[in-house]
């Protein structure tokens, strides 16, 4: 089998580091061509290092100039800034691009990498959350495969197959419940960063781990969904599960339900989007139902986790308020990790900007990219005159 050849994006963040544990574990499938990252300068040197990509590429001009004097005389080009971003998904050699940036930041290079022919391996959820119509248009323009890395995502992909003239009644997207999962209002009002921070099955970075807290993170993935499996709000539905070893389920028109099942461990969809169609022998932990004799399900609370309410809404509502719901996330859960605004007050400072910011159909690039800007600059106001 010919190697493929990938551009590994965010490859010193939690996904991307899992993708080189898994790259590493098939060298004569694999050959990294390009890896990203923000400031990390430290383990992207190594990375480089081991895998030798003929690229890497930087967002923060210190960390740029720290990796560029470690990598000089290896014959590794090193890079700086976004449009250095964009143009490294294009490099002639890539097959696959994995997409594993933090935030709407995912957008563009997203974008080149089809236009160019590229298949993506998605983990960069909110690319489809900002911007899943014009996304989906390009992916069946350009006849490009859109893999999904998100374990729920994955799990969905996973029970398709064979199943192409079944339509779908509905998909249950579950999720852990976070580490606040049956907490009240009232217990949630100071809730300080580090609880946020500890989630009880995954080991994800601080963006997506807060929210997970604040059940933000299912509600993108809700979005996400829909335009990875054209469907309409009510044919996403979410129900919480804390063992987390059912990691989504399909309904088809007879009752009939699907499930992806196993421990939680995100190499396993990653590994499954950089393969696909094949299944390949791995040394991976292996699940015993011994070890889970009971497996729960509940009913997400969406008056106190008013996040997954508010992602829901935006669905249905389309046009920019996606773009706007996740611009105003990404605000406030950096001003939450700052000790800037309250657990609780996430929720207020989004809604608020939902409010503020037009509705506005039709969107073409520049148009999603505007309202990005836009509802952050509202957001960050109404956070400075709040608090």
């Amino acid at each position: 089998m010919e190697k493929k050849n990938l551009a590994v994006l965010g490859s010193t963040g939690s996904v991307g580091t899992q993708t080189l544990e898994v790259v590493a574990c098939f060298p004569d499938r694999f050959e990294v061509s390009v890896l990203t990252a923000g400031r990390n300068a430290d383990l992207l040197i190594q990375q480089a290092i081991m895998f030798q990509p003929k690229l890497v590429v930087l967002s923060d001009e210190q960390a740029y100039n720290q990796v560029k004097e470690a990598l000089t005389g290896t014959g590794i080009e090193v890079s700086y800034g976004e449009d250095a971003l964009v143009d490294a998904v294009q490099l002639d050699e890539i097959d696959i691009v994995l997409t594993a940036i933090v935030g709407s930041v995912g957008l563009r290079p997203t974008i080149a990498a089809i236009k160019k022919g590229k298949d993506i391996a998605l983990a960069n959820k909110e690319t489809l959350v900002v911007a899943g119509e014009l996304i989906k248009n390009l992916v069946e323009e350009y006849k490009v495969r859109l893999l999904p890395v998100d374990s729920e995502h994955s799990a969905i992909f996973q029970c398709l197959p064979g199943e192409d003239s079944n339509p779908i009644e509905k998909i249950v997207l579950t999720a852990s419940g976070g580490p606040f999962r049956g907490k009240s209002r009232e217990e949630l009002e100071h809730v300080t960063k580090a609880q946020a921070l500890k989630h009880p099955n995954w080991s994800m970075g601080a963006k997506i781990t807060i929210d997970s807290a604040s059940l933000m993170n299912k509600g993108l993935e809700v979005i996400e969904a829909k335009w990875l499996f054209d469907l309409e709000a009510d044919q996403v539905e979410v129900i919480i599960h804390p063992q987390s070893i059912v990691h989504s389920l399909v309904q088809f028109q007879d009752g009939s339900m699907k499930a992806q099942m196993g421990l939680p461990d995100m190499k396993l969809p990653i590994q499954y989007a950089l393969t696909y169609p094949d299944r390949i022998q791995n040394n991976f932990e292996r699940f015993n139902f011994v070890n889970y004799p009971s497996l729960t399900f509940e009913t997400p609370d969406m008056k106190t986790f008013r996040n997954l309410e508010l992602a829901y809404q935006t669905l249905r509502e389309g046009g920019n308020r996606p773009c706007v719901l996740n611009a105003a996330n990404e605000v406030v859960v950096a001003a939450f990790l700052n000790d800037e605004v309250s657990f609780l007050g996430m929720s207020d400072i989004i809604e608020e900007t939902l409010c503020q910011v037009v509705q506005k159909e039709n969107l073409l690039l520049e148009d999603y990219l505007h309202y990005d800007e836009e509802s952050r600059r509202v957001a960050r106001s109404l956070i400075e005159r709040r608090y």
